[in-house]
């Protein structure tokens, strides 16, 4: 069951449309993206790279880059420590070539799934001493890593702390006091003192803005010519790491998508090709669902060292191999994923937990590195906060993700005293444990939940009710404007009620998609198309209809009516642009 939302916020949309030449129809939709004046608009349509945050306004910054440069200029020996997701490898590739080019004596470090955990560790820091490491800049982690910069500092180890986590915290008196890790420099947009204008960018680019700072400090060329390449990464860290498309996110992710049609890293450009991605068509999605997990294939399956060699490579032949050798690591870690799924939905019915508010999965066989994409498809099904554990070579490891009305964060704050380690945000999060631990893990969390029957239905939010008939070519291509599509900017979603469904058909090599002629009330038809779960429709429409109601619809002589939520796009085919209706959500 869901609940359709049609979004009622108030401007004058027909003075915008007028001011800036678009539709009262994309007016609305800016609206709806928490748009509230012309200047907010003007950004959104036109912001360029100039109309991003400066890297100054990061608490620590100025810290952090005198302490780089010092080091570059003494020959101290540096090594950047990131982690094994997407996040993590483009930080550390924009973090090691930054400081390559500045003279630096450096070299990357990424802890192995399996045998480090996410972050820092003793066994890092003892290594990084054994190998005669002076000082260490993490980044994508090392806010929560207090006793082990703690550590490196009596080994003699200075540490920079880059990252993008909440700072872990305490309550005192009512209040959170932070506990920050005793580092040369926190640069964390997180931190209460920080004054950064948008808290909500990813740990590339908090590399990013690093790299930045460094090449407004200092003269060099190539440096500023690099900055091209890492916004390319810190985009598709954005992307990746599910960050909100709102403020500079958008231009970053805009402007190196640009960037990235015409790359010059040949292991970026060697992912697309062998993923059969035209290069003019790249987008958001393909960073998302395509290129992305390719990265992160190899953090979960072998070693994340992997894809950043792939992003270091030099000669195209190199690049290609490494990128099929990605390819086929993800084919192979969707495989598991779909047994891993499996798994997860019969330990459910077994248990009967799909009537807990908060599910807490025990699969000691699935392969840890699984445990977050299982506990994101099992909360897309049963629309709950999942915490998805499995048997690591320590203990219980375990990923985390949450629903709009749950943050995982406070919530594990609050029950800390179950695990030996975690972290993470308000939507995702990663943590160890003892397996004894498990059932009073879940016993706490959902009785400290605070959800109520409300927030575990799931939301569809219209942007327009608006019939068919009304689209027309040129607001498609208007609707382009708004690009690129992510969380927090999603796909512009219109709703039309009683369309009748007069015939479909469906297609694809496996059947899995459908096409169908409907019928407005005004009596116009449209065609209109369907990639979602047919299965599932298909049993809609018998549970409202009665048997036979499929096959009428599939025989071409059906009469249903079906109130549709649907997005609006262009096709084009063998030179031909065709208008397009999609269907997202029914009822």
């Amino acid at each position: 069951m869901e609940k359709w939302l049609v979004a009622a916020k108030r401007a004058d949309f027909d003075k915008w449309a007028r001011d800036f030449h678009i539709s009262p129809v994309t007016a609305r939709i800016l609206r709806n993206r928490g748009l509230t004046d012309e200047e907010q608009i003007d950004m959104f349509l036109h912001g360029t790279l100039k109309d991003c945050h400066s890297p100054w306004l990061l608490k620590d910054m100025e810290k952090a880059v005198q302490a780089l440069l010092e080091a570059a200029a003494g020959g101290t020996a540096i090594r950047v420590i990131g982690d094994y997701d997407v996040d993590g490898i483009c930080s550390s590739y924009i973090l090691t070539k930054g400081l390559q080019i500045l003279g630096a004596k450096v070299d990357t470090a990424i802890p192995h799934r399996v045998h480090d955990g996410y972050g820092l560790n003793e066994h890092l820091i003892r290594l990084a001493k054994q190998d005669g490491v002076q000082m260490i800049v993490t980044c994508d982690n090392g806010i929560a890593a207090a006793p082990q910069i703690k550590l490196a500092k009596e080994l003699g180890i200075q540490v920079i702390v880059t990252d993008h986590h909440e700072v872990p915290f305490l309550q005192e008196d009512g209040r959170k006091k932070e506990l920050l890790p005793q580092a040369l420099a926190v640069v964390d947009p997180k931190r209460e003192e920080c004054v950064y204008p948008f808290s909500g960018i990813c740990g590339a680019v908090v590399a990013y803005k690093l790299m930045k700072a460094l090449s407004e400090r200092v003269d060099s060329e190539a440096l500023l010519d690099a900055m091209e390449e890492f916004l390319e990464f810190a985009a598709l860290a954005t992307v990746c790491d599910v960050m909100e498309l709102k403020d500079e996110n958008r231009i970053l992710v805009k402007e190196g998508l640009k960037r990235m049609r015409q790359t010059r890293n040949p292991g970026l450009r060697a992912l697309i090709e062998v993923n059969g991605i035209l290069p003019q068509k790249l987008s958001a999605y393909h960073l998302g669902f395509v290129v992305g997990p390719c990265l992160n294939a190899t953090g979960r399956l072998d070693t994340a060292k992997r894809a950043l060699e792939l992003l270091q490579s030099k000669e195209k032949t190199e690049a290609m191999s490494a990128a099929r050798e990605l390819k086929e690591l993800n084919d192979s870690r969707k495989n598991l994923t779909l047994k891993g799924v499996e798994e997860a939905e019969r330990y459910i019915e077994e248990r009967g937990i799909h009537k807990d508010k908060v599910m807490v999965i025990y699969l000691p066989k699935v392969h840890e590195s699984l445990a977050g994409i299982i506990a994101g498809r099992i909360r897309e099904k049963y629309y709950r906060p999942v915490f998805l554990l499995t048997r690591g070579e320590e203990g219980v490891k375990g990923s985390g993700r949450s629903i709009e009305a749950y943050h995982m964060y406070d919530a594990m704050t609050e029950v800390k005293k179950l695990f030996t380690k975690f972290g993470g945000h308000k939507l995702a999060a990663g943590f160890s444990m003892r397996e004894e631990d498990i059932e009073p893990l879940r016993q706490a969390l959902n009785e400290k939940s605070g959800l109520g029957e409300e927030d575990l239905i799931p939301r569809v939010h219209i942007d327009v009710p608006m019939p068919l008939a009304y689209a027309d070519e040129a607001l498609a291509e208007q609707l382009e404007l708004l690009e690129p599509f992510g969380v927090g900017n999603p796909k512009p979603l219109f709703a039309q009620k009683d369309l009748i469904f007069l015939s479909g058909y469906k297609m694809g090599e496996n059947k899995t998609c459908a096409r169908y002629r409907v019928k407005t009330p005004e009596g116009k038809s449209f065609p209109l198309v369907f990639f979602g779960d047919l299965l599932q429709f298909d049993s809609f429409l018998e549970e409202k209809y009665g048997p036979g109601a499929k096959e009428a619809l599939y025989c071409g002589n059906a009469s249903l009516s079906v109130s549709v939520a649907y997005q609006l796009g262009i096709n084009v085919y063998r030179g031909k642009k065709e208008m397009q209706f999609i269907m997202q959500h029914y009822c």
